[in-house]
């Protein structure tokens, strides 16, 4: 899925000669934690909620240009990219949330919440689903198992993996709500060891 499809169109933004009192204002009237910094339709720095609370005083955020406080050369990411993408950016350098740029041109904006939203609906978290999670047997693999899902009526939603298991690497079949008790004896029969189902 495409960061484009994801990411909130049309940003508030903010000009960087501003006060650093017109981002805090800015951010509560439009319940927002993230500012890009705009000049001459350019991006050109972005401010966040959490680098606004170093000025606390008035006196302070009365006074200070935001082009003093922001982030220069922000991390970026491209509206064409993948959610993935935009995902590891944000958790390698502990971020809550990334300027999208299109041929250099700021069209949104996409954060943590954002991101968390778009997994949630490719797992199908939201839907009425069974789950079964099965360490497939090593020597029919997983494609073996997702034919016996799919051959007793499961409709796959999503497959995950633990990505750290060095031993049992349990695979978590999501499927459509259904009666899992042939699919899971189906399993066991064929090798693969079903570890939990839940409805």
């Amino acid at each position: 899925m495409k960061i484009k499809n994801w990411m909130k169109e049309n940003p508030v933004t903010i000009h960087r000669s501003a006060l650093l009192q017109e981002a805090t204002d800015l951010m509560k009237e439009k319940s927002i934690r993230h500012l890009p910094v705009v000049e001459d339709g350019q991006l050109v720095g972005f401010i966040t909620e959490s680098d606004l609370r170093q000025f606390s005083f008035p006196s302070m955020v009365e006074k200070i240009p935001i082009h003093q406080v922001m982030v220069l050369n922000p991390i970026t990411v491209n509206a064409n990219a993948s959610i993935e993408t935009a995902a590891r950016l944000i958790h390698d350098y502990k971020i809550g949330g990334l300027p999208v740029l299109d041929k250099k041109k700021l069209v949104g904006i996409i954060t943590a919440s954002d991101l968390l939203s778009a997994f949630i609906e490719v797992l199908g978290l939201f839907k009425a689903s069974t789950r079964i999670d099965v360490v497939v047997d090593k020597k029919s693999g997983l494609e073996d198992a997702t034919r016996i899902i799919n051959e007793h009526g499961g409709e796959i939603i999503s497959v995950a993996i633990e990505s750290y298991a060095t031993r049992r690497k349990v695979h978590y079949f999501r499927l459509e709500r259904c009666d899992s008790a042939e699919i899971v004896e189906s399993l066991e029969a064929a090798g693969h060891k079903v570890v939990s189902v839940m409805e």
